[in-house]
């Protein structure tokens, strides 16, 4: 809000605070284009007066054409119909025409029966009627007229100049309505989109669809203390909003610039780091290239000769690499004998064990061990050869092995002996593969050495390579002379002092919005304290509520709790009692820029003691007299409404009846 008289304005404030002159934050403020003269909100109640709703109702209740109309008390009125019978789907409807989007609860089956939906409604002193045409349940053709009043638009469907009916907007789908129903209602409701910066990185904004969550009431179960969401602290700014403490859009959007520059600052840095951090890089990647270049011109250079000429040299060469071939092969041979030998050993020790522990297989000792049956191939595997050491079976046929164990000691000591020797043989094989390898690696160092004496005698010869490598070296010197080195980026000055005055103007309003939320929410919390416990919170002594829309409970003789942490029925009487208590003190203090309008669906529901819910609807229909608050709410308990509400607020149906 604007100085009063005698106060430092604004701009002079935030000037003092970030130490530069009065223009620079002008500037800042006018690129961004936000307010320096921050105004109170103007009122914004919303009241609806009917709902037409026409159609074909299809399935078992009441099939067939229809064409209701539903007209609204000032204060409460209830919708009153047995379960699935249409009293939830007037509030989505509703909801669907000021909102511009329907909430998930408005069945498509419902919305399949519909063909035109008209509300007539008073939006921030704005007589508008909401006409929408339906197919399949969506919007074929749209219009919002408004007119002299509201008795003008009663049942008009199309604009009428004569009569001062005009269009305030023509959609022709359900998404083009949806985003035009959103800008018109920020407009004619002086709202501004609700602006968050992500990860300090990106802002998300949240429009229209956002603030009608202050007005739809969430269910008992729900999180939120107002509106439908937790994400980005949107519970706190409809509450601020709503409330219109001092700067409060005004700081979130100047918190919301300010958190983007200073990310925008930083990923500048970081890329100038980036940057210089590269250059280093390159220049080592350049230095070492260079070392490599001059390494290799200099061992193109001529240095000694031999006294052997290059084709003696290359004939050695090629006699020492055939030479490493066949050593090679030599190596491999006696490798596979050696693997072979080992095999044979392995073998021979399993076989000694196997006949120094069976009869079976010293009676077999003399036999073949095929691995596989000799007619069909299929394998003998580790199952057969199990059951002809243990059952004394055949692996090979499964018959039973007969005979007599008249010689075991013969047997064995012959398996010793086999062991013995393929033992032997493995290490004679070892040596062989071990001796073979040591002639590779001799040989190969032999032909190592006489690559490298034929690479010297070749220098002549390699006069285009050197010449290459010479232009290498001078390229890569010339490219490091041209390289700067990497130098520190020096700070932004403009953006450091933007910075600056933003966060300056940040803390400013934010002390002024708190100076003011200290006085209001005292008077706050005890209308929400006496406004709940008139609905039938128990035991409450006392509430606490701040700026972020965190409301801390203080039961009657015991400690301290958290709105989260309450019952569904007493966090939909806390809900209620918030609301009201936005509006009825705001309005006596001059800040009350809540709609006035609740919409709440089936609070009975929420309520485990039926004498609650008598409590809370009679309550509720007092209050909302007494305090210029529309509420329409529905219930399927047809006593708990015509013993509790007066007669004139009722819109009941039949028992078992379609309200429309």
């Amino acid at each position: 809000m604007s100085a009063p008289q005698g106060e430092m304005a604004l701009e002079d404030r935030i000037a003092k605070k970030a130490n530069v002159p009065v223009d620079n934050v002008r500037d800042v403020f006018a690129a961004y284009g936000l307010p320096l003269v921050v105004s109170p909100a103007r009122a914004r109640p919303l009241r609806v007066h009917r709902l037409r709703l026409a159609g074909e109702r299809t399935g078992d209740v009441q099939p067939g054409p229809f064409d209701t109309s539903l007209d609204f008390s000032e204060g409460l009125t209830a919708f009153v119909a047995s379960n699935f019978r249409g009293k939830s789907s007037v509030l989505e409807l509703v909801t669907w025409c000021l909102r511009g989007t329907w909430r998930d609860a408005l069945q498509t089956r419902v919305r399949h029966w519909l063909r035109h939906v008209d509300l007539d409604a008073t939006v921030a002193g704005t007589p508008m009627a909401f006409r929408l045409d339906l197919a399949e349940g969506e919007i074929t053709s749209a219009v919002v007229l408004t007119g002299p009043d509201i008795i003008a638009l009663g049942e008009v469907r199309a604009p009428d100049p004569g009569r001062g009916i005009t269009p305030l907007l023509r959609a022709a789908s359900t998404a083009s309505y949806a985003e035009q129903i959103a800008g018109l209602m920020l407009g004619r409701m002086d709202l501004q989109p609700l602006l968050n910066s992500r990860k300090e990185t990106s802002t998300t904004t949240h429009g229209w669809p956002a603030y009608f969550g202050a007005i739809y009431l969430p269910t008992g179960a729900d999180k939120p203390l107002m509106g439908d969401a937790m994400t980005d602290g949107l519970p706190g700014r409809l509450l601020q909003v709503f409330l219109d403490l001092p700067a409060a859009a005004a700081l979130t959007r100047v918190k919301t610039v300010h958190d983007v520059r200073v990310a925008g600052n930083k990923a500048r840095r970081k890329e100038a780091e980036a940057t210089a951090a590269a250059r280093t890089t390159q220049r080592a990647r350049l230095q070492d290239e260079l070392g490599k270049a001059q390494d290799l011109l200099a061992s193109l250079s001529p240095s000694g000769t031999s006294d052997l000429s290059l084709v003696d040299l290359a004939r050695t060469a090629m006699n020492l690499a055939q030479s490493v071939a066949d050593a090679q092969d030599v190596w491999e041979e006696a490798d596979r004998t050696f693997r072979r030998a080992r095999t044979e050993r392995h073998h021979a020790a399993k076989l000694l064990n196997d006949v120094t522990e069976s009869a079976t297989a010293r009676l077999l000792f003399h036999g073949l061990n095929p691995t596989s049956c000799p007619r069909c191939d299929q394998t003998i595997d580790d199952e057969r050869r199990r059951e002809e050491r243990q059952a004394h079976t055949c692996a090979v046929c499964a018959r039973e092995v007969t005979g007599d164990d008249e010689d075991p000691q013969a047997v064995t000591a012959e398996a010793e002996t086999r062991l013995e020797a393929t033992t032997a043989a493995e290490e004679a094989a070892k040596t062989k593969r071990e001796q073979a390898r040591a002639d590779v690696r001799h040989l190969t160092g032999q032909l190592e050495e006489a690559q490298a004496e034929l690479r010297r005698a070749q220098s002549v010869a390699d006069l285009p390579a050197r010449l290459a490598a010479h232009e290498a070296v001078l390229r890569l010197e010339g490219a490091l002379s041209v390289l700067e080195d990497p130098q520190e980026s020096p700070p932004d000055e403009a953006e450091e002092k933007a910075i600056r005055i933003l966060a300056a103007a940040a803390a400013l309003l934010d002390g002024d919005s708190k100076a003011t939320a200290a006085k209001l929410f005292e008077e706050i919390n005890a209308e929400i304290a006496s406004l709940a416990t008139r609905f039938g919170v128990p035991s409450l002594e006392s509430v606490s509520i701040d700026r972020a829309a965190r409301l801390k409970i203080y039961p009657v003789g015991s400690a301290q709790e958290w709105f989260q942490g309450q019952t569904a029925g007493a966090k939909l009487r806390l809900r209620i009692a918030v609301a009201i208590a936005l509006l009825r003190i705001g309005r006596s203090n001059g800040v009350s820029t809540h709609p006035g309008l609740l919409l709440i669906d089936s609070p009975k529901s929420e309520e485990v003691q039926s004498a609650d819910a008598h409590k809370l609807f009679r309550e509720l229909a007092s209050v909302a007299a007494d305090s210029e608050l529309q509420v329409l709410l529905t219930t399927a308990d047809f006593a708990l409404a015509n013993t509790t509400l007066p007669k004139d607020t009722i819109r009941q149906a039949a028992e078992g009846a379609p309200l429309w």
